[in-house]
This record gives C-alpha cells, sequence and structure tokens, in this order.
C-alpha cells in the first residue's frame, strides 16, 4: 500500500525535477555522498537527460496544464543555457590545454 500512496502523490513537476536533476549530476552541480567531492562533468550525459526531457515535451504537448507546461519550459530553458556554457567552459579549458601542449613543443 505505501508504494501506490506514494506514486499517486508523484506531480508532472516533480517527475520534470527529477529528469533535471540527472542532468545537473552530470554537469557536476551535485555533490558525491561518498567522496564529498562534485560528480565528475559529463555533458554528453547531461545532453542526454535534456533530450529525455525535450522528448517528454514533445509527446506531452496539448496533454499539460499550462503552469506544467510552463515549468516545462523554463526548466528546458535554464538547462539548455547551462548546457550551453558548460560546452562552451569545457572548450576553452581544451583550447588551453592544447595551447599549452603546442608552447611546449615549441
Amino acid at each position: 500500500m505505501a508504494y501506490a500512496s506514494t506514486v499517486s502523490e508523484l506531480t508532472f513537476n516533480a517527475f520534470v525535477v527529477s529528469l533535471a536533476t540527472t542532468a545537473a549530476v552530470h554537469f557536476g552541480d551535485v555533490v558525491d555522498p561518498s567522496t564529498g567531492q562534485p560528480s565528475k562533468v559529463n555533458l554528453e550525459a547531461a545532453g542526454n537527460a535534456i533530450e529525455m526531457l525535450v522528448l517528454l515535451e514533445e509527446k506531452t504537448r496539448g496533454n499539460l496544464t499550462e503552469p506544467e507546461s510552463a515549468f516545462l519550459q523554463q526548466v528546458l530553458y535554464e538547462l539548455r543555457v547551462r548546457f550551453t556554457d558548460a560546452k562552451k567552459h569545457n572548450d576553452q579549458a581544451l583550447g588551453a590545454s592544447t595551447d599549452a601542449v603546442e608552447s611546449e613543443r615549441r
């Protein structure tokens, strides 16, 4: 019975937050409880989590309440901005390390 009562309390927004949290883990925004350190950045996995939300958006289009739709849109916007920023940072870091390697070769 506990499972049934827990499931009935699950909301669409809670489900969206769950998927968004998965992306946050892969952005390195969540501390690993076993080490106390931020989780390792995995932009591919973060992108996959965002794509799951995009799929959810596509499959539920026209079936959400206005607040649910607005919430999903806001979460997607924030995750896309976060992904773009993380990708730029990652690309700059790769560029800097490539420059350092090339300088050492000279």
